[in-house]
């Protein structure tokens, strides 16, 4: 049986293993630092299920050494903004958690594909690239995914219209700067513009950008956890069963889209071996121009990085 290996078995990290087994995809082993949790969680995940009918071995350890031969690794740890804490205290912490999963990761599953999840999601998609020395198609952020169900979601809302029925495409670094685009966005196969005014499409832009903002908003302390373990869960199956799903998530770039050496949000086509193409889109002018700006984002993000970290 294929292997599924989570680092991170809070929120995210949890919900993404639920859903994974609940598509019977393969044997799963979560990882944490805390004591106890990850060996909780996957307890009580086995207790459900007989009743949920999936049939997969979990696993929770303390121990990176149990990811051995993972086909999938999904990167979730890292921590969340703390009252005092200012970003680069943030990218910092981050970065290191990153580095010694990644180290893991090249030590114990050097053929995986690793799917970060863990934020700021580019720049830590950097850290597992250098880290482990994978081939770049190797390592593929979720963000796009995320981004995209949301504006499904929001735009079925607005039309009444079953969710699974819109598809949308969503560009760009994760955050205030994501591009969704209008023009490759559609419901049931007609143009998204042919059932919605322009002034109710920027509505749904506009609230889909602050999308993960607004979870925050409502619950105080914490972030969105179904949506985003969701989309994970889903880009592992994309890989587990080399489905070749042209989805949006963020990838390396080596001059598409005119951007050279950052991960960044585009359509790519994802199966066994990770990335296995980036689909190039005829932007149109403004659609670049909001492009430029997420990937400056992703630039400035980057060049924080560099003023302290070192590979090794």
């Amino acid at each position: 049986m294929k292997k599924i290996s989570v680092i991170g078995a809070g929120n995210v990290g949890a919900t993404a293993v639920y859903y994974a087994a609940e598509k019977n995809l393969a044997e799963i082993v979560m990882v944490d630092v805390v004591p106890g949790l990850p060996q909780a969680k996957a307890l009580d995940f086995l207790h459900a299920s007989p009743l949920r009918r999936y049939n997969v071995k979990i696993h929770g350890s303390n121990d990176y050494a149990d990811i051995r031969d993972s086909d999938v690794v999904i990167l979730t740890a890292g921590i969340p903004r703390k009252p005092g804490m200012d970003r680069m205290d943030l990218l910092k912490t981050n970065v290191a958690i990153a580095k010694a999963a990644a180290q893991a990761m090249s030590e114990y599953c050097p053929n995986a594909v690793v799917v970060v999840v863990s934020n700021p999601l580019d720049i830590i998609s950097m850290v597992v690239l250098r880290e482990t020395g994978f081939a770049l198609k190797k390592v593929v952020g979720m963000a796009g995914v995320l981004d995209a169900t949301r504006f499904r979601y929001f735009i079925a809302e607005a039309l009444g219209v079953w969710p699974s029925d819109v598809s949308a495409m969503v560009l760009g670094g994760h955050g205030d700067t994501m591009v969704p685009l209008r023009r490759y966005t559609s419901v049931g196969g007609f143009p998204l513009s042919e059932l919605l005014d322009e002034q109710a499409i920027e509505t749904l832009v506009q609230r889909t950008r602050v999308g993960g903002a607004e979870i925050v908003s409502h619950l105080k302390s914490g972030s969105a956890f179904y949506a985003p373990g969701a989309s994970a869960a889903k880009m592992a199956e994309a890989i587990i069963k080399d489905e070749k799903r042209l989805i949006p998530a963020s990838a390396y770039l080596r001059g598409e889209y005119g951007y050279q050496d950052i991960f960044l949000g585009v359509p790519v086509i994802l199966g066994a071996n990770g990335v296995e193409k980036i689909i190039s889109l005829d932007l149109d002018e403004q659609e670049k121009k909001e492009l430029d700006a997420s990937a400056q984002a992703v630039v400035e993000g980057v060049r924080s990085l560099e003023t302290f970290y070192r590979p090794g």
